[in-house]
């Protein structure tokens, strides 16, 4: 039995299945936590509103990291439904890390780079940059850092509360709408079956991303844990309490439908770039996106924690082969 244990919140979902799998290459004892699809003993069904049942799942794995990837990520959802976002991007968070920081357990809180405003110039942002959100994602999300870092202020383990800002994720799914880069792939299909005359697919063409892979992000919160819990606690308060990773690969949307019909071999002229601020792609509406919110890595690379990502096109093209006509 390993001497290292960690809990992972979100365990069945995009991101928080290759965490574990991180984890569990360098030989950590790992228990998940999840809701509809818990499956009651490697994930354990937790309702993270509800203070007892984080309690006892904390009690029973006395987890020594806790990495918090449960979260409403998906901003149109957000804005759907602003009561259960708040509730679980706020307010589950500053009770998880009340708990957490209670027992003296190293807490990694997954946050997004639409903390920052996005606006043209400002970017890459630094891990101290001041944020500006723009949508009420970014909003419950920012309200999330902040409690815990106020948690483990308040409980005086400053060092053991972390937040850990990504972009936009992509990786191996169970179903493409996990990830808003996966289900780019459904577009491309979507797109074969436009006939002549038929209205084109409109894409964001203006707004850019860094599309990162989750295993990437997974070896990361590894590697973050590893180097906090390893350094000595009259140490650790000097170590950065917010990190930032990202891939270096920019597209746009439209960029993204491109590649992916590239590699694909499938035609991408029934998708219609738009080069201007607006709603999102599909013409559905939705929540404006920021323009730029690239974040710098400048504060893992210090620690000497390795920033290196996968190819986009190169991971892609391993994917799809199965797919390719």
């Amino acid at each position: 039995m390993s001497d290292k244990t960690a809990l992972v919140t979100g365990a069945t979902g995009l991101l928080g299945r290759q965490v574990i799998r991180a984890f569990e290459r360098k030989q950590w004892a790992l228990k998940g936590t999840g809701y509809s699809r818990a499956d009651g003993s490697q994930v354990l069904k937790v309702d993270l509103g509800n203070a007892s049942e984080v309690e006892k799942a904390l009690e029973d794995v006395k987890p020594q990291v806790v990495v918090h990837c449960a979260a409403n990520r998906f901003p149109d959802k957000c804005d759907a439904d602003p009561a259960g976002a708040r509730a679980l991007n706020a307010a589950a968070t500053a009770s998880l890390a009340s708990q957490c920081a209670s027992r003296s357990a190293l807490l990694v809180y997954i946050s997004t780079d639409y903390v920052f405003a996005g606006r043209p110039g400002e970017a890459p942002y630094e891990a101290d940059a001041e944020p500006a959100p723009t949508n009420l994602y970014g909003i419950t999300k920012l309200e999330g850092e902040r409690a815990v870092l106020a948690a483990y202020d308040s409980a005086g383990k400053q060092g053991l509360g972390i937040v850990l800002r990504v972009p936009v994720l992509y990786g191996d799914a169970e179903v493409p709408a996990e990830s808003a880069v996966n289900v780019l792939l459904d577009v491309v299909w979507k797109a074969q079956g436009l006939a002549d005359g038929d209205q084109k697919i409109k894409m964001d063409h203006w707004s850019l991303r860094y599309p990162t892979n989750t295993e990437d992000v997974g070896r990361v919160c590894c590697d973050i844990a590893e180097k906090y819990i390893s350094t000595p606690d009259d140490s650790r308060s000097s170590l950065p309490r917010i990190l930032q990773f990202s891939s270096e690969d920019r597209y746009t949307k439209y960029e993204i439908c491109k590649a992916l019909g590239e590699i694909m071999g499938l035609s991408t002229v029934g998708i219609e770039p738009t080069g201007e601020p607006g709603p999102p792609s599909g013409g559905s509406g939705g929540v404006q996106r920021p323009y730029d919110t690239h974040l710098s890595t400048r504060a893992l690379r210090e620690l000497g924690i390795s920033v290196a990502t996968q190819d986009f096109v190169g991971w892609w093209r391993w994917n799809v082969r199965a797919f390719r006509k």
